[in-house]
This record gives structure tokens, sequence and C-alpha cells, in this order.
């Protein structure tokens, strides 16, 4: 193998954090090969291997340090989350016997669909964004096939450069987050949808994003946004619901030496208002007042969601082009000693052979 062919072959090993199949590890040189190349060049390409797999760890750990940062980000929100859930479970209780008619909640038939695809700002995530974009054009085609119009609001540079490249797709909006979603990143997403379908320019409008699973796994799915529930459930567009009660954490810990994820469903306990409490305005304003609110905290959990999906993605990306560095480097390094080995044995027959020349 020459030099030209280990540079090939360590391009296609740190290209592994960035393509699809990042999780599979690619086959170094392997030690048996005949390597052509001078000590020099060996000992150059060992350090650069070395200064790549320092790279890739430092990557790693930053990953690691910010989906801790994520987590406390979830961890921080939860008490505003809670209170308004529990406002709002209340005020249902209070019209359960009402018709309302609010704007979110309004239902009509459905002939425009708005699609927000939630996607990261950089790469070297293994295929995260790929099965987000994946799953987006998979619903886009459904939207076809089902006779409906469709636009996409995308989230997230990779996402806005995908659409971009596609004139087909109808885009509505390009948005990017920057560094760890806030409330303000959310609002923006919020009024953009609350003013497509209060104007009635859309039906329907859904969220794909990735829901974060465990360090090594993250699963795009599409949730419907609105209409609302009036209960504030949570709903696929398959139509399964999930009370707006039920809560899911994730938390970052270490079990036997190695970074692993804990995720904790929690069940917020709703306490009724007191008898004695007066609303000044109408339930129903107020639960139109509140919906607003409470759709901005999913988008905001959604957006959390998604940035602790792509930094696990981007930590196990950086894991595998880690251990593919080290095995190349002990690869080179086998290549390295068996030729010094043997340019030593050559000089001393050499040398040997001189000596028996003199001394015949």
């Amino acid at each position: 193998m020459s030099c030209s062919h280990l540079s090939t072959a360590w391009s296609s090993s740190s290209a592994l954090a960035s393509s699809a199949s990042s999780t599979r590890r690619r086959s170094a040189p392997r030690s048996g090969l005949v390597v052509r190349c001078s000590l020099r060049e060996l000992r150059t390409r060992i350090d650069s291997v070395r200064n790549t797999q320092k790279i890739t760890e430092a990557m790693k750990l930053v990953a690691a340090a910010k989906v801790r940062r994520a987590q406390e980000a979830v961890v921080s929100s939860r008490p505003f989350s809670e209170a308004l859930v529990e406002v709002l479970y209340n005020m249902n209780q209070e019209i359960q016997t009402e018709d309302i008619d609010l704007p979110l909640t309004r239902t009509r038939p459905v002939k425009k669909v708005a699609l927000v695809v939630l996607t990261g700002e950089r790469g070297l995530c293994g295929s995260f964004n790929n099965n987000v974009l994946k799953k987006a054009d998979t619903r886009i085609e459904e939207f076809k096939q089902l006779g409906l119009q469709y636009t996409v609001i995308s989230v997230g540079k990779k996402g806005n450069a995908y659409f971009q490249r596609r004139d087909y797709i109808p885009l509505e909006r390009e948005l990017e987050v920057n560094g760890v979603p806030t409330v303000k990143d959310s609002q923006g997403i919020c009024d953009l949808v609350y003013s497509l379908f209060v104007s009635e320019e859309v039906d329907k409008v859904e969220l794909l994003y990735s829901k974060f699973v465990s360090l090594v796994r993250s699963d795009p799915i599409i949730q419907t946004l609105l209409p609302m529930s009036p209960k504030g459930e949570i709903c696929d567009v398959n139509g399964v619901c999930v009370d707006a009660t039920e809560d899911e954490l994730f938390r970052l810990t270490t079990k036997e030496g190695k970074l692993t994820v804990e995720r904790e469903k929690v069940k917020i306990e709703t306490q009724p208002f007191s008898p004695v409490v007066q609303f000044e305005q109408d339930p129903v304003q107020i639960l139109d007042a509140l919906l607003p609110l409470y759709l901005n905290s999913q988008i905001l959990r959604a957006l959390q969601e998604s940035l602790a999906s792509e930094l696990a993605a981007r930590m196990s990306a950086m894991s595998s082009a880690t251990d593919n560095a080290i095995e190349l480097r002990k690869n080179l390094s086998i290549a390295y000693n068996r030729q010094r080995q043997a340019k030593i044995t050559g000089e001393i027959l050499e040398i040997v052979a001189g000596a028996d020349a003199l001394s015949g």
C-alpha cells in the first residue's frame, strides 16, 4: 500500500463522523499489508492521525457538556410548564360542559398543511440530519398522494440548505437557532404558525423533530401542533394523544464509567382551584390566552429535544471516529516498526557480509 492509499484510508475512516452509517466502523489498513513509505512519511502520518484523534476526543467531550446544559434547560423550564398545565387543566374543568370555539382549536377540512422541520445547525453528527430530512420527504410525498397543498417552515442551517437546493418544495420561511434554544426562538416559530393558522392560510400545522431517546438513538417524529386540543393534549399525526399532565425527563449520567441517559416519566399533580376563586374574565377568554403560551412551550420543548438528539449523535460520531483513529494509528505503528526492523536487519547483514569479505 502506498502513502497515497494510506491517506485515502484515513479520509474514509474520519468521514464516518458525517456519513449516514457513522455507527459502522470501517476497517483500517491491515497490519499484514506491505506499506511502501519511507520511515519519515510514516512518522508524519502517525503524528497526523494522533492529532486528529485528539480533536475528535475533544469534540466528544464538548458535545457531552452541551448535552448536560440542554438537560439543565429542560429542568429549569419545568416550573413554568407545570404551572401552565395546572391552570389549563382547571380551566377545562370549569368549562367542560360548554361548547367552546377557540381559534387554535378550530377544526376545518384540511386543504393545506404547514410542516415545521427542525434540523441541526452543524454537521459531524452522523445520520441525525439525514433521518429528519428523509422523514420530511416521506411526509411531503404523503401530502402529494392525498392531494393536499403544503408549505415548509425550515428551522436549522442544514434544513435551510437542503430545501434551498429543491426549488420544487414551497418554502414558507427559513429560521435559525443559535446555541441553546430560548423562549425568543420558540416565540418566533409560534407567532408564524399562529398567524398562518388563524388567517386560514393553512388548515393544519405539523411539527417534525428528533425525539431524544438515548445517546445512540433518536427517533424523528411528527406531532400535530394545530389545531390544538382544548385540554392541551399532545397528538401525533395518527391521532394518538398524550395527556398534558404526563411528561418525560432525560438525565445524562455515568454508569460503569460510561456516559448514559436515564429517562424518567413524571406525572404532574394538578390541584383543583379553590371553590371561592372567581374569574374576572370569562373562562373561555382565559383559555384563549393560555393556549398560545402552551403552544410556545411545546415548540420550545421540541427545540430542546432536537438539540439534545443532535449533540448525542455528535458524541456517537466522534466516538466512532476516535476509535478508528486509534486503530489506524496502531496499524501504522506496526508498519513503521516492521519497516524500521527490516532496515536495521538489512544494515546488519551488510556489515556481516563486509566483515566476511575482509576476513576472506
